[in-house]
């Protein structure tokens, strides 16, 4: 009897599938005249789609023009709204036309899941108001986001100090550069507060504390070499980033050479975070392969998802000297059996000047044995040539660059694979 068991589960499982399939053409049919009208309108164009209603509680108004013109649209599916109980994440792929140049694909985000923007609304209103439904627009003036009036000169760390990740320990230069490079004003480079109108100054705020990735983006922008997708700019609570290719998980089974020339371009990634010009070291706290995208004709490795970066100054760590500054940080391994873990203290990140973080979360979460993504083990660099594997020391490398042996082995590792890499 149980030899039947097996027939009779592969029965019902194809059952259901077909009950799915018919289910969802009963949906289609069902929004026929729905689904023509999506085709038929642009949704970028109205106002409360893109939340435009709710600024100055919003991230920006410096594409509305755009938007309004219909020069950005929707891609085929991202104008069916019934698929979007599967976009969590609320990040769209869109058509950009220039009368001169033409059209290109760029990225739309609302920075947030529905329920977490419906967290902000709340949180404003019960900040004004103790209540959490209110008249939004009025409640902006009566938060903090309202009160650093246009007296105020500078945008001062005591103030938006652990608002969010980029702030977490800020240094006056940081947030001088942050509001130097403020997109979202018309009169951008000056680094006093007191230039922005109220509005611009209670978007940038409100941006800093709910989700700073377009403040990352701008601050640290592309076009200076920095390994992040270009910012261009906002309307309402939809932001668009250029669009950089697909993800990286995408090339997890990609011939070797092509897997190595990605690794080593992460590695690179982790070094001039870590280590630049500028003294501003950038922390990657959420590093997974959906956070990263390579470019379809140079094959560049591109940063996609800015939110959760922690940007700490070397020259204020320098300066104030805090207990242990000068004394290398190694950041802990943790085996877990969760995707993209990390481990790391936030209070170390920012009170020391050397720190390996960056390249023991692109070892462990992307590189080595210990990575895990959607069901698969062994990182980008899996089933390595039988030449390699016999050789040993790409293993070794990975082994030590995620759970070093030595003291300080990970910095060595780190360099040593770099090295590596490139050969």
């Amino acid at each position: 009897m149980l030899r039947f068991l097996p027939l009779k589960l592969g029965r019902l499982y194809r059952c259901l599938k077909l009950l799915l399939v018919v289910g969802l053409f009963v949906i289609l049919l069902m929004n026929t005249h729905n689904l023509f009208a999506s085709f038929q309108k642009n949704e970028l164009t109205d106002r409360r789609f893109i939340n435009l209603n709710k600024c100055p509680a919003c991230f920006g108004t410096s594409w509305c023009r755009k938007f309004m013109n219909g020069q950005v649209s929707f891609e085929t599916w991202g104008r069916l709204r019934f698929l979007d109980v599967f976009n969590v994440k609320n990040v769209y792929f869109a058509q950009y036309g220039e009368p001169r140049e033409g059209t290109r694909r760029v990225v739309l985000k609302r920075l947030g899941s529905n329920q977490e923007l419906a967290d902000i609304d709340q949180k404003i209103c019960k900040r004004a108001t103790g209540r959490p439904r209110c008249d939004l627009i009025q409640a902006m003036y009566k938060t903090e986001f309202a009160r650093l009036n246009g007296d105020v000169r500078l945008l001062t760390p005591e103030v938006v100090e652990g608002w969010s990740d980029l702030v977490h320990c800020p240094s006056q230069r940081l947030l001088d550069r942050v509001v130097r490079r403020y997109a979202e004003t018309k009169d951008s480079g000056s680094f006093l507060l007191k230039n922005l109108k109220d509005t611009e100054r209670m978007q940038l705020l409100m941006t800093l504390a709910f989700n700073p990735e377009p403040l990352v983006l701008q601050s640290f922008p592309s076009d200076e070499g920095w390994p992040f997708a270009k910012y261009l700019g906002a309307c309402g609570r939809v932001v668009a980033v250029n669009y950089v290719g697909e993800e990286l998980w995408s090339f997890y089974n990609a011939p070797w050479d092509k897997r190595v020339d990605l690794a080593r371009q992460l590695m690179d990634i982790a070094e001039q975070l870590t280590n630049n010009d500028f003294d501003f070291a950038l922390y990657l706290l959420d590093v997974s392969f959906d956070n990263f995208a390579v470019g379809p004709r140079d094959g560049k490795v591109i940063v996609v998802d800015a939110e959760n970066v922690l940007v700490a100054d070397k020259r204020l760590i320098k300066q104030n000297k805090p207990e242990n500054y000068d004394v290398w940080y190694e950041s802990r391994f943790e085996d877990c059996d969760k995707e993209a873990c990390l481990s790391f203290s936030k209070e170390s990140l920012c009170n020391r000047v050397t720190v390996d973080h960056n390249y023991y979360a692109v070892c462990q979460n992307l590189l080595s044995r210990y990575a895990t993504w959607r069901g698969t083990t062994g990182g980008l660099l899996h089933d390595p040539p039988a030449h390699v594997a016999k050789d040993g020391q790409l293993e070794a490398l990975l082994d030590e660059c995620t759970n070093p042996k030595k003291r300080y082995g990970r910095f060595t590792a780190a360099k040593e694979l770099r090295d590596y890499l490139t050969q």
